[in-house]
């Protein structure tokens, strides 16, 4: 989940490789180039990045930039957003991450955030939320009653230190497509009827990756989450992608892993069949278990 990021896609110097005969194109908006900075001076650890053409397979992931680079993770620029190009990426480890004015630009971090629902950090003062939440008749989870709602409110809302948004006008209508192909799925904070925080997520089988989330009461987001966990848990869904190291998430139980290992994780997730995106009140006993029915 790219909340409150350590790295920002707007403050990294990119070199791009362009195809022969072609130019700094942005497939968006064909405003890239007065973004686009030069770097002359070639290193090792900061290559020429893949331009990708519209339908072009992504480079392998192992190909991203790595550690010692202005960008770690980086992997390519350019090509389509649509569902297709997205349901492509993420099953390979890939995702998009764009500040506006940018290029479409690809990432596969090395190590990459996860959250193991097992290792779920409920601290007290969640644990009392939620059990407060849970059985309160006027307070309920729900899912993709909301997506279009859930998605604004996530490109809206203020991040510290960060003075825009990645959820771009061409995010939101990428994943709206993919929302309605049954794939982007949004987890929803109500209180009455206020929407009071929530969170989207992409799920292909049972391979889930976190994307934003959004509060607008205290710890509507956090809810959110261990919502989600609670769904994981029942369903036995063994990881989370969050893609993007914050101290949010790790003080959640998050933590970093390997490339290598996230894809294998990711491999076996994606050859499971997805389990039906629906909340029960039930089923926050899988992560409170003396949660009333």
């Amino acid at each position: 989940m790219r909340y409150q990021a350590a790295l920002h896609p707007d403050v990294a110097d990119i070199v791009t490789s362009y195809p022969a005969g072609s130019g700094p194109v942005d497939p968006l908006d064909g405003a890239c180039a007065p973004w686009l900075r030069y770097i002359c001076t070639m290193t090792a650890a900061s290559p020429p990045l893949t331009w990708l053409t519209a339908g072009q397979a992504f480079p392998k992931p192992g190909l991203a930039w790595g550690a010692g680079s202005p960008a770690p993770g980086l992997l390519a620029a350019g090509g389509s957003l649509d569902a297709q190009t997205l349901c492509e990426a993420y099953r390979q480890g890939i995702f998009p991450w764009s500040s506006a004015r940018q290029p479409t630009l690809w990432w596969s971090p090395d190590p990459r955030m996860v959250l193991q629902p097992s290792q779920f950090q409920l601290h007290a003062s969640l644990k009392k939320t939620l059990r407060r939440f849970s059985t309160s008749p006027d307070r309920e989870l729900r899912f993709n009653t909301a997506f279009d709602t859930v998605i604004e409110a996530c490109a809206s809302s203020a991040r510290e230190g960060q003075g825009g948004t990645w959820v771009l006008p061409s995010m939101i209508d990428a994943y709206s497509e993919l929302h309605r192909d049954g794939l982007a799925h949004s987890v929803e904070t109500w209180v009455g009827e206020e929407l009071v925080g929530g969170l989207y997520c992409v799920a292909l089988g049972k391979a889930v990756f976190g994307e934003s989330m959004f509060s607008r009461t205290t710890d509507a987001s956090k809810i959110a989450l261990a919502g989600l966990v609670s769904f994981c848990l029942k369903h036995g869904i063994s990881q989370i992608d969050c893609q993007q190291n914050t101290r949010h998430l790790a003080s959640l139980g998050a933590q970093e892993m390997s490339r290598a290992a996230f894809m294998e994780g990711l491999a076996a997730a994606l050859a499971q069949a997805s389990p039906a995106w629906v909340f029960d009140k039930l089923d926050w006993q899988h992560l409170i278990p003396q949660a009333p029915a």
